[in-house]
C-alpha cells in the first residue's frame, strides 16, 4: 500500500473541484458572467464528527464546458466523490498539500465531498496519515474496491442531497478507528499552531506535552500529514492569503514583517514555494475564491 501511495503525487490532476469550503459557509446559488447557475449546498456534522469534519458539501452545474485553476495549499484534506461516475477510481481523497495543484472543472461534474479540519482525516484512513502528504488516493486504494463500491452505491441510491450527506456521515462514523480522538499532544499543538503559526516551535511544544521532539514530530505527522514545522509554514501562508484577499494593493515589506519574517527574501521564498507564483503575480491572478488562482492563457 505504501509503495503504491508513493507513486501518487500532487502533480496528478483530478476531474473535480477541490473546494476550500471554509470560505463558503452559506448555501449558494451563484450566477457567473455566462448566466448559468452554480449549485452549492453544505451541512455541518453533528456529535463527535464535528471535531474532525468542517463540512459535508455538494457542488454542480459548472457554467463552462471545461476550465482549470491553480489551488493553493492550505494544509487541509478533501474527500471528493464524483457522483456522475460509478468508478471508484474517479473519486478519492486529496491529502494535505504544501505545493499548489491544478484542478479541472467540467459542466458534467456533480461533486459530493467532505472538508476535514486540519488533522481531521486520520481516523478514517487505514494507513499512517503522513503517507497522504501531497498525494491523491482513489476510494479503492483508500478503503478497498468492495467497500468503496458499496459507498458509491449507497450515495447513488440516496434521493436527495441531504440524504447523501446523511450517508456520508454514517459512513465516516462506521469506518472510523477507535478511539475517535487526537493524541493529546496533537490536539494541544493544533490549538497552539492555529493561534500563532508563525512563532511556535516544535521543541517548545514537545517539552510542554512531555514528549521528546522526535516522538512529537512523528505523532504529529501521523495524524496531520506534515511535520509541525511545515504545517506551521503552510498555515502562516494561508493566513497571509486570507489577509490580502480583500485588498487591491499590498505593502509586501510591511506584510512580511507583520507575519514574523525577518526579511522580505524569506517571505518571497515561502510564497513562491507554496503558490508557484511571485506575490505580485498572485494579485493579478487571484479569483473571488480564496486560494483559487487563474491559469495564465
Amino acid at each position: 500500500m505504501l509503495r503504491k501511495l508513493a507513486t501518487l503525487t500532487a502533480a496528478k490532476t483530478f476531474d473535480g473541484l477541490l473546494l476550500l469550503l471554509r470560505y463558503s459557509l452559506p448555501t449558494v446559488r451563484a450566477e457567473l458572467e455566462v448566466g448559468r447557475p452554480i449549485t452549492f449546498q453544505h451541512r455541518r456534522p453533528t456529535g463527535v464528527l464535528s471535531k474532525f469534519v468542517e463540512l459535508f458539501w455538494y457542488w454542480s452545474d459548472h457554467p463552462r464546458p471545461f476550465t482549470q485553476e491553480r489551488i493553493l495549499p492550505f494544509g487541509t484534506v478533501e474527500l471528493v466523490i464524483r457522483l456522475e461516475s460509478s468508478r471508484t477510481s474517479a473519486s478519492g481523497i486529496a491529502g494535505p498539500r504544501s505545493r499548489p495543484t491544478i484542478i479541472e472543472r467540467r459542466q458534467s461534474n456533480q461533486l459530493l465531498g467532505v472538508h476535514f479540519k486540519p488533522g481531521g482525516a486520520f481516523p478514517f484512513l487505514g494507513f499512517p496519515f503522513g503517507e497522504l502528504h501531497n498525494t491523491w488516493v482513489t476510494l479503492a486504494d483508500l478503503w478497498g474496491e468492495k467497500r468503496a463500491g458499496r459507498l458509491l452505491c449507497l450515495l447513488h441510491e440516496a434521493p436527495t442531497i441531504e440524504r447523501k450527506f446523511e450517508v456520508l456521515e454514517r459512513w465516516l462514523t462506521w469506518i472510523a478507528s477507535e478511539p475517535l480522538q487526537h493524541h493529546a499532544a496533537v490536539a494541544f499543538a493544533l490549538g497552539q499552531f492555529d493561534s500563532d503559526p508563525g512563532l511556535q516551535s516544535s521543541a517548545v511544544v514537545a517539552e510542554t506535552v512531555n514528549l521528546s521532539q522526535r516522538r512529537f514530530i512523528d505523532v504529529f505527522r501521523n495524524e496531520v500529514g506534515m511535520t509541525p514545522k511545515l504545517f506551521c509554514r503552510v498555515q502562516r501562508f494561508r493566513d497571509i492569503v486570507e489577509t490580502i484577499q480583500p485588498v487591491k494593493t499590498v505593502d509586501w515589506v510591511d506584510l512580511a514583517l507583520s507575519f514574523g519574517y525577518t526579511d522580505q527574501s524569506h517571505f518571497i521564498h515561502d510564497f513562491r514555494e507554496f503558490s508557484g507564483l511571485r506575490p505580485s503575480e498572485y494579485l493579478d491572478l487571484r479569483t473571488e475564491h480564496v486560494g483559487h488562482v487563474k491559469i495564465r492563457e
